[in-house]
Formats: structure tokens, sequence, C-alpha cells
């Protein structure tokens, strides 16, 4: 059995999107449609937007999923990103905190996809 190696995120504006997560993440796309951009997060991993169910990517629409992103290093390094991203204008669903597996937060993309920054497992 093979693991997960594409993970797709509803979008309603792939274009405004893409600039979003380039942006946020420091990546170029290594595909790019009109209605579909992936990401290589890893050796063969996409991290793909695609507006073709776009009726889902609507911020109204309950979130029960979370794109995460584990960092390395103190807490501290975890705080900074957050007031960095916020300080670009990016949404903030839930300010740095700490869990039983480190401090983290979550922000929100235009459509109100929800990722989840923590510390390396």
């Amino acid at each position: 059995m093979t693991a997960p190696n594409l993970f797709l995120v509803y979008v309603r504006d792939a274009e405004r999107s893409t600039a979003f997560y380039r942006g946020l993440l420091g990546i170029e796309p290594v595909f790019t449609s009109p209605r579909y951009v992936a990401f290589e997060v890893a050796p063969g991993v996409l991290f793909a937007l695609w507006t073709g169910r776009s009726e889902h990517a609507v911020p109204g629409t309950p979130r029960t999923s979370e794109v995460g992103l584990m960092l390395p290093g103190p807490a501290a390094e975890i705080d900074k990103l957050h007031e960095r991203w916020v300080a670009q204008g990016v949404r903030s669903v839930e300010p740095p905190t700490d869990e039983v597996f480190g401090r983290t937060f979550v922000v929100a993309d235009p459509d109100g996809n929800l990722l989840r920054v923590s510390p390396i497992d």
C-alpha cells in the first residue's frame, strides 16, 4: 500500500489562492492550469488547489480538517511565524497556544481553509 501523496484544497479562485500559498509557503507551483495548481511539498507529494468543487470553498462551510505545517525549533519560532503572517494580512483563527503536542496556531486562507502550524512531532 502507498502513503497518501496528494492533498487537495478546494478554492474559488485558483490564481488568487496560488498567490496566497506562494507567498505564505515561499514555494513555486510545479503544475499550473486555470482550475488546478500543484505544489510539490516533498519528493512525490503534492499540495494542490482545485476549483472543480468551488461550491465547497466558501468561508461559511464548516471545516473538519486542516492542512498542517510542522516547524523545527523552539516555540518562539512558531510565535514569530504567526506574527509575520498576521502582519502580511493572513487571518488568524486561533492565536498561538500550548497544546499537548506543543505550541500551535491556526490561520485561514482566503476560502476559509484552515492551516495549523505546530512543532515537529
